[in-house]
């Protein structure tokens, strides 16, 4: 009887495994040719009955599934009379949906090697989002303007130390009213600081001590065009008294001279006191740049090209040019702009000469090809910051103006001439004293300039 009754438990197991039942097995011991039921094989439904009301997703009150082992392997089944009993066919998924769909442990986001507990792979990853253009655009953009505004200050304050403001226009005395618009007084000398032998041998500054003017031009910048006035160094004026620059003390007055003479006496200060003295004409700010200084930014900006018009040589400032269309590097830029003894009117046709390569030289500074070059750019505004001496009140905007002013000069927006002169005396130029007065009041009063010049 126990034998029996052993023997018929062994049917009953899964496989239906029994020496008297050679057939096929399935299920819980069938000798038919198809497998049991879903009602039996339960775990191969593809879906169960609705959870009852109270009960979880596995047949527990609240849905909380069994403890399972480290990385969520599946908790083996039991057949107890002939089903199972930990409620996994009855979650509303079925414990062959992971087979059915390559998800071999169970539905996205259950436990187990492909779902949060483990590190498998067989978990289904949804379509990834498209990008957000818009957001990434935004961003890129505010990217570019943080780092353009970064850098704008950056270069505002590394270009405003490097300016020398050296000249002091508070020690001038006696000076006229301010007019509308503003006055430059632009100043090119013959300072040889920091030149070596073999710098002054090729520049062919010689080897003269002290600083003089070879040069000497107002900027007027204002609304009704931009008018740029070269005053000769050899104009006949009269050197007021001034204060000293150094001392402090009243000074002169010393009378009938040289234009350059008063900057050879007491530098900038008393240059400004003689030119606002003889034309009645308000300085607003004073620029000045030496030999070194001039052929050094030529050179940081690539050259200057322009037009010669005429064929002229001269051993003392080095110049050796020909007609025609050609680009100046430093040395021969500063030669053309010093060179007098080629001419007969030798100092009026320097100034023009002056004017014509300043303007070119700030018309080429201003090129979108040195601007938005940083190569070109900051060699050349380091170049040129160097080389300057400027008042105290003169700021980086000021500067900017002037360069842009001189651009819009040699563009013909504005309108270049020589002071204009009546005649000599004792081998100076003597200035028109009707039309320098009519020249001044227009400038005053920023009007279109009329009086033309020599």
């Amino acid at each position: 009887m126990g034998g029996t009754c052993t023997l018929g438990r062994m049917n009953e197991w899964p496989e239906g495994w029994s020496d008297d039942n050679p057939g096929p097995r399935y299920g819980r011991g069938s000798t038919g040719a198809q497998p049991d039921g879903a009602r039996v094989m339960r775990q191969v439904r593809r879906g169960g009955p609705a959870v009852p009301p109270g009960q979880g997703a596995y047949g527990r009150p609240g849905g909380r599934r069994p403890e399972a082992p480290q990385y969520g392997v599946p908790q083996q089944p039991s057949y107890v009379d002939g089903g199972y009993t930990d409620g996994y066919a009855d979650d509303g998924y079925g414990y062959d949906s992971g087979y059915n769909t390559g998800q071999v442990y169970g539905r996205p986001g259950a436990d187990g090697p492909g779902g949060p507990a483990g590190p498998g792979e067989g978990r289904i990853r949804g379509p990834r989002p498209a990008p957000n253009w818009g957001r990434r655009f935004k961003w890129t953009v505010i990217t570019l303007v943080t780092a353009l505004v970064v850098t704008s200050v950056a270069t505002y304050f590394w270009a405003d130390s490097k300016l020398h403001r050296d000249v002091d226009l508070s020690k001038v005395i006696d000076r006229p009213a301010t007019g509308k618009g503003t006055n430059y007084l632009i100043v090119g000398s013959d300072s040889r600081a920091g030149l070596s032998s073999a710098d002054k041998k090729k520049l062919h500054t010689g080897s003269a001590e002290g600083k003089r003017t070879d040069s000497m031009m107002i900027l007027h910048v204002g609304d009704n065009g931009d008018t740029l006035i070269s005053l000769p160094r050899d104009s006949n004026v009269t050197i007021p008294q001034f204060r000293g620059s150094e001392s402090g003390k009243l000074k002169g007055p010393l009378g009938q001279n040289k234009l350059n003479a008063a900057y050879a006496y007491d530098g900038p200060t008393l240059l400004v006191r003689t030119i606002e003295y003889n034309t009645g004409l308000h300085i607003d700010h004073y620029v000045e740049i030496g030999f070194a200084g001039f052929a050094n930014i030529v050179d940081a900006v690539g050259g200057v090209e322009m037009t010669i018009d005429q064929p002229f040589k001269d051993k003392w400032s080095g110049a050796d040019f020909k007609a025609g269309k050609q680009k100046l590097n430093g040395d021969q830029a500063l030669a053309f702009v010093r060179t007098r003894h080629a001419f007969a009117a030798s100092d009026l046709q320097r100034t023009k000469n002056q004017q014509k390569f300043l303007s070119a030289l700030a018309h080429q500074v201003a090129t979108p090809a040195t601007v938005l070059n940083p190569f070109k750019f900051y060699p050349t505004m380091s170049a040129g910051l160097d080389s300057l001496v400027v008042d105290k009140d003169m700021s980086l905007w000021n500067l900017a103006s002037m360069f842009w002013a001189m651009k819009g000069v040699s563009g013909g927006d504005g309108k270049s001439m020589n002071m204009p002169v009546s005649g000599s005396t004792g081998g100076n130029l003597v200035w028109d004293k009707a039309k320098v007065k009519t020249l001044v009041d227009e400038l005053k009063n920023d009007e279109k300039v009329t009086v033309s010049g020599n």
